[in-house]
């Protein structure tokens, strides 16, 4: 079994070399496809920030007339923290309204001395509340509609909640993120299946170089595996060397693709691809040896009958 073992690697690296200019377009053709996986694993990584930055913008706010006693807030803000689909309430004061209120207007002197000619705070106390996820706003925005039935018409606490005005755009992103969620594993499927085709077509011409030593092995009486072996390890060759070749066309790319995707993303693609050189490292020569294997295993069949 060992000898026979020695006899498999030897062949296996003889027939690399020896089909030099096929072992290379194998490769290169194996290459392409593994970088177009890791593209789109990228790309995915890149979308799914960039819709969290977005989701995390959005909330729904609920500003108080400016009576509204403290105490009837706080419990409210209490009431809201304690509903499953909350994620955080955050408390604006009057004062910090209005301050935040005439940092953004400064440089308007009408609404600046209108503000000095009321000498009191017109607004009201607000409270931002963030759900887990954008389809439970309209959970909470029914919440604060009960809350708002319940109220004294004659001194009432909530003055507008402006959900309805940010609902069409919470929809849009919610039919966004599954939009993108679907299309992405839609796509990997299609390119998976696409990238096992071409290499299986690319290795099994590999495999028809060498045809007349396979009949002439299987008629002396070599083993399915013995005949197999070689081919297979080829496959494995094959698939390293061609995700470390992906992964060193992804590195001068994702290099300059980090500064851009930084400023406009919020999210450096560059640092992530270091961050997580072993996981591209493992998916893409994983998925290179794999394909190599069952390509080769594959293509070899048809030779096996006698």
């Amino acid at each position: 079994m060992w000898i026979a073992f020695k006899r498999i690697v030897r062949a296996g690296f003889v027939g690399f070399w020896r089909n030099a200019f096929v072992s290379l377009s194998a490769i290169f053709v194996m290459a392409v496809s593994l970088f177009v996986i890791g593209s789109t694993l990228m790309v995915d990584t890149l979308l799914g920030v960039s819709l969290e930055n977005v989701q995390d913008k959005v909330d729904i706010n609920v500003y108080f007339v400016p009576s509204a006693e403290q105490t009837d807030i706080d419990l409210l803000q209490t009431s809201l923290e304690s509903l499953p689909d909350v994620e955080e309430v955050v408390f604006t004061s009057r004062e910090d309204a209005l301050a935040a209120f005439s940092e953004l207007h400064k440089n308007d002197e009408t609404i600046m001395q209108g503000l000095e000619e009321l000498g009191d705070n017109p607004l009201g106390s607000s409270l931002s509340i963030r759900a887990h996820d954008t389809s439970q706003y309209e959970g909470i925005a029914s919440f604060l509609s009960e809350q708002q039935a319940v109220e004294d018409p004659q001194q009432p606490l909530i003055d507008e909640v402006n959900f309805i005005k940010n609902q069409e755009a919470i929809d849009k992103l919610t039919a966004i993120i599954g939009a993108v969620e679907n299309a992405t594993f839609i796509i990997m499927l299609v390119l998976v299946a696409a990238s096992i085709l071409i290499t299986f077509n690319t290795v099994r011409l590999t495999v028809y170089t060498t045809r007349e030593e396979i009949s002439v092995m299987r008629l002396v009486g070599a083993s399915n595996m013995f005949i197999r072996g070689p081919f297979m390890l080829q496959g494995i060759m094959y698939g390293m060397a061609a995700g470390v070749l992906a992964l060193l066309i992804m590195y001068p790319l994702v290099l300059w693709l980090g500064p851009g995707t930084e400023q406009f993303f919020q999210f450096n693609l560059f640092e992530y691809f270091v961050s997580n050189f072993g996981y591209l490292f493992a998916v893409l020569v994983g998925t290179g040896i794999l394909m190599g294997v069952i390509s080769s295993s594959l293509a070899v069949s048809r030779y096996l009958r006698v």
